[in-house]
């Protein structure tokens, strides 16, 4: 069985705020790196993770926020970062979305569908606010040479975050995986320079379109992933949605977003 990657994912107020407001991040879903057995770990949604105020005390009341619990703890001056591709979502894949979501929803009706749309380069790490300038110049360094690629992301898999406290559906890449782990590569040496820990071993690069609380991976596979299946592979504008450019890299640092772009 393959372990797939997850990432961690940051659950304070500051997460409430950016659902209400519509997100504001192009993020997965993810956790510490812990192999689960056979089922992809996740990286965390975009608009899940975030500090908007590193000096701003928060508290951790599960009540608000869906009972999801913070991956790690929330300290002052620290910020939750995220290395992802932005996926600028088009109206077509609004309406894919919508018939996913609506089909898994006979199987999980407490699913909601993500609001912003990501393929993540990292977990979710710590960085303490003095780090994130110098951060941010190394990765612009590493990631300068970089061409703009395809990938494909068209077979719908089940995602567990490392603590099983939430499950996603998401959209794994089926062509483009080598150019995604040569990126993966240089990020991770930004992160081991700092300290921090790498992306998961053998990842499964994905798009997450939907979540929700708890483990509920058994209800959403099988004949209810086979289904989603068939929507994808029958939507008309699918072959030309989800072969996807990627234009730039995005880093979120609590709440600053910093773009790199590719050549």
């Amino acid at each position: 069985a393959m372990s797939a990657a997850l990432v961690g994912y940051s659950s304070s107020e500051e997460e409430q705020d950016q659902e209400e407001e519509g997100g504001s991040r192009g993020g997965g879903a993810q956790g510490s790196p812990g192999a689960s057995a056979g089922r992809p770990r996740l990286p965390a949604p975009a608009g899940l993770l975030g500090d908007p105020d590193p000096e701003e005390a928060v508290s951790d009341d599960s009540s608000r926020h869906g009972g999801r619990v913070r991956g790690f703890p929330h300290e002052r001056g620290n910020w939750a970062t995220h290395v992802y591709l932005p996926y600028m979502a088009q109206e077509e894949f609004l309406e894919l979305l919508e018939l996913l979501v609506s089909r898994a929803r006979t199987y999980v009706p407490s699913l909601a569908a993500m609001e912003e749309f990501h393929l993540s380069l990292s977990q979710c790490v710590v960085l303490r606010y003095h780090w994130i300038e110098p951060f941010v110049r190394s990765l612009r360094e590493r990631l300068a040479a970089f061409h703009r690629f395809f990938c494909v992301a068209d077979q719908v898999k089940i995602y567990t975050n490392e603590n099983k406290t939430r499950t996603f559906i998401g959209l794994e890449v089926s062509a483009g995986h080598f150019q995604l782990l040569e990126l993966v590569s240089e990020v991770d040496r930004v992160l081991e320079e700092f300290d921090l820990p790498t992306f998961y071993k053998d990842p499964s690069f994905h798009i997450s379109l939907a979540w929700c609380v708890g483990d509920l991976s058994g209800r959403l596979e099988g004949q209810c992933l086979r289904e989603l299946q068939d929507i994808v592979d029958g939507f008309e504008e699918s072959a030309f949605l989800l072969r996807i450019q990627w234009e730039q890299i995005r880093c979120k640092s609590g709440n600053k977003y910093f773009s790199f772009p590719l050549r």
